[in-house]
């Protein structure tokens, strides 16, 4: 993918949680999970995933096919009946994990169905700490080439969950950039990928001179107390590892 070997960065990033974060109770992996959304791709990352310690929850992204997906994976059979959304129980709050995909197109969306499915969880769990999983973010980050792709009813996900207050964090994919910020008083966190990182923004660059940034990729490692989030921002490999042969040499970043 663009040069770089996905199946080394995945058994690089695998290997590393056995390592170091077996104690973790679950991973979720927020999409995209894989490139065309064929079913060897997803048999290929079935097989993978069996190395891995942990339960995992897999999420969708632009380049997933979600009736794939879930024929080939474990999604929770409390999912949303047509999309790959869910929740999932903590001892210190729920974990929402957020289907924002939008077929046929890489920017997401957040369709009344989903909003009603929304609306419904923070009716039920009024008075416990919820987090977000999203793919796709609901606002602008200063990303010119991203920021096209995001969540197309943004305003309207922020409206609802700002409403009463009841989320404490938003965790996101999608742009393969770290970026920690406030929106309408919420706190999110972006996350660099298991795979390439998009350059940043500064010198500016569009799609047709786009070159994956020689950076080495990371996993997040979130822990959730009653009163607060930790994310920690763990690299888990060197970026040599399945990197091009060419860019080989390049240092991390």
């Amino acid at each position: 993918m663009l040069g770089h070997d996905p199946r080394l960065r995945l058994r690089a990033a695998i290997d590393h949680i056995n390592a170091h974060h077996a104690d973790a109770e679950f991973c979720v992996i927020s999409g995209d999970l894989v490139n065309r959304g064929s079913r060897s791709d997803y048999d290929g990352l079935r097989d993978a995933l069996e190395r891995l310690a942990l339960p995992y929850f897999p999420m969708a992204g632009n380049h997933d096919n979600r009736e794939m997906l879930r024929r080939v994976l474990d999604v929770p059979k409390s999912a949303m009946a047509g999309f790959v959304q869910y929740e999932i129980e903590t001892t210190n709050g729920i974990i929402a994990c957020l289907d924002t995909q939008k077929s046929g197109s890489d920017a997401g969306e957040f369709c009344k169905a989903r909003q009603a499915w929304l609306r419904d969880v923070m009716a039920r769990r009024k008075g416990q700490n919820l987090y977000l999983f999203m793919h796709h973010p609901p606002m602008d980050l200063g990303l010119p080439m991203q920021d096209t792709e995001k969540m197309e009813e943004g305003s309207t996900f922020l409206d609802l969950i700002t409403a009463e207050a009841p989320v404490k964090f938003l965790f996101i994919g999608h742009v393969h950039r770290p970026i920690s910020g406030v929106i309408r008083g919420l706190p999110f966190s972006t996350m660099r990928s298991v795979l390439y990182q998009a350059p940043s923004p500064a010198p500016a660059w569009d799609w047709d001179s786009f070159t994956p940034a020689a950076e080495a990729p990371m996993m997040g490692v979130v822990t959730l107390s009653i009163e607060s989030v930790q994310l920690h921002y763990d690299q888990f490999c060197d970026y040599s590892v399945g990197a091009p042969p060419k860019a080989a040499a390049h240092q991390d970043v």
